[in-house]
């Protein structure tokens, strides 16, 4: 018979161990792509509906001034999982489909920590961050990959929606691949006798505005040349479809132990194919449908956590990769279907642009039984700090080296602190810095041209951007362009 004393050691050893498990709730970042500050009902749209998105909202807390790490694809999701600032390394500009993986395997990233705190990890969707590590065989083994940088699954298109290749892989293998008809993948020259855009536009089922007149697969045409794997190209109809539902079985499978799903959408980047449910649905044209189909991926997440009884062990994040962009290549009516909707709200600027409206994206978050319903925050925080913050939450030292410029704001991201961050660097192939509600773009830096003189923004006063106050403000313009300076030069011991 166990004594007195170690029963009680027991109890409250077990007690401890169940505090922490409690303490280490399921992470799912639902990442959409090119979704801008007012694309959603909670943030004043009302022309498109986001019923779930608006829900989610609802229960949990809506940031206002969060951001992405910058305003474009690739260089924005580097940032978010390795908590560095992309334009700290070079190669990390929007990639081609067979560039090779920029993310060393073996650094510490965002999975790769939660790894350590024993969650189980998957990636979801659009990667874009390259594969490989040279000239890749789409035939055999695709390696590395997420498999390589701390996940412990994955099904992801290997770029985008408008890049060939055309195909699902599902951790290191192209899903549905004839081995009779080998995939050929190029960015230089043309592969294979497939017709193109530029060949023959009278096979286009959608118009083209810009590039984008590579291989037309699905009557698409994309950028980059491929050829064969006919079997195993994707349905562009079924994209959102086939994504969700990888994605809620993840959560299925992992529904008794601690995971982490970093399930980055196709919506509503182009070409812009909604399902048939979805099609006309919006009023806003097809920019519209896709971002109405974008909430239903939502609603069918928030489902499955509900169903198994998950929402009170999940914290779930709703966020975008940059801001807004309506006609990006292809004619597809959508800059002339927006009927009074307005992508970017009261923001300057779409993806692409140093702009607020290029970084400032919607992020919502909840964690039923945390963080307080019906909350609205205007802490300043950036998808950068997951790492850190994250890591924070599951009561991990991130190890040395790990996320260099990633911030602990996890008391702001709870919506439990007002303050977030301080300063942040904001990037757009040129960079600016956020100091509180000041906004600082040095000389240069908004539209390229070396003669453009700083331009400094009061954001509390002008969150448009359209009354340029630096001449007024030479102190703060001076302290600023010093403290941005030192943080490029120096890192991020000058940050805070």
């Amino acid at each position: 018979m166990k004594s007195p004393g170690l029963m009680v050691l027991i109890f409250f050893s077990l007690a401890r161990w169940l505090t922490a498990a409690e303490a280490r709730p399921n992470i799912i970042v639902i990442l959409a792509d090119d979704l801008g500050y007012g694309d959603v009902g909670c943030y004043g749209a009302s022309k498109v509906k986001t019923p779930n998105i608006d829900k989610l909202a609802a229960q949990g807390c809506r940031f206002t001034d969060a951001h992405a790490t910058s305003s474009t694809c690739t260089p924005s999701r580097y940032g978010l999982l390795t908590g560095e600032y992309p334009w700290r390394k070079k190669g990390t500009s929007v990639l081609p489909g067979n560039a090779k993986l920029i993310i060393e395997p073996g650094r510490p990233t965002l999975p790769a920590v939660l790894h350590m705190a024993g969650y189980t990890s998957g990636a979801v969707g659009k990667w874009h961050l390259g594969l490989g590590a040279g000239e890749l065989d789409w035939n055999s083994d695709v390696k590395p990959g997420p498999l390589e940088i701390g996940f412990d699954y994955s099904f992801i298109m290997p770029a985008t929606g408008d890049r060939v290749p055309c195909v699902y892989l599902e951790n290191h293998r192209v899903v549905g691949l004839d081995p009779k008809d080998p995939i050929q993948v190029s960015y230089g020259s043309k592969t294979g006798d497939e017709p193109t855009g530029k060949e023959h536009p009278e096979l286009l089922t959608m118009k083209l505005s810009a590039g984008h007149d590579c291989t037309i697969i699905n009557g698409i045409s994309r950028i980059g040349y491929m050829s064969g794997g006919k079997a195993a190209r994707w349905n562009d109809e079924t994209l959102a479809q086939t994504l969700t539902g990888k994605a809620c079985t993840f959560i299925e499978q992992n529904k008794d132990r601690p995971f982490f799903l970093y399930f980055a959408t196709h919506d509503i980047h182009v070409p812009r194919v909604p399902g048939k449910d979805f099609r006309g649905s919006s009023g806003c044209g097809v920019r519209g449908d896709v971002i109405q189909q974008f909430d239903w991926s939502v609603g069918r997440v928030m489902s499955t956590l509900d169903t198994l009884g998950l929402a009170e062990k999940t914290l779930l994040i709703v966020t975008s990769d940059n801001g807004p962009v309506v006609n990006d290549g292809y004619d597809d009516d959508a800059d002339r279907q927006l009927n009074g909707h307005m992508p970017a709200g009261p923001l300057r600027g779409t993806k692409y642009t140093i702009w607020e409206g290029g970084t400032r994206v919607p992020w919502i978050a909840r964690w039923t039984g945390r963080i307080k319903a019906g909350m609205t925050s205007d802490a300043l925080i950036c998808q950068v700090d997951m790492l850190s913050s994250f890591a924070a939450l599951v009561s991990l030292k991130p190890p040395e080296g790990a996320g260099l410029d990633s911030r602990n704001v996890l008391t702001a991201m709870l919506g439990e602190a007002p303050v977030g961050r301080e300063l942040l660097v904001e990037h757009s192939g040129n960079v600016a810095l956020r100091n509180g509600l000041w906004k600082f773009i040095p000389g240069g830096g908004a539209k390229g041209k070396k003669n453009d003189g700083p331009q400094l923004y009061n954001l509390n006063k002008d969150l448009a951007e359209t009354t340029n106050v630096a001449d007024k403000n030479p102190k703060e313009v001076q302290q600023a362009d010093m403290k941005l300076r030192q943080i490029r030069k120096q890192g991020p011991v000058a940050l805070e």
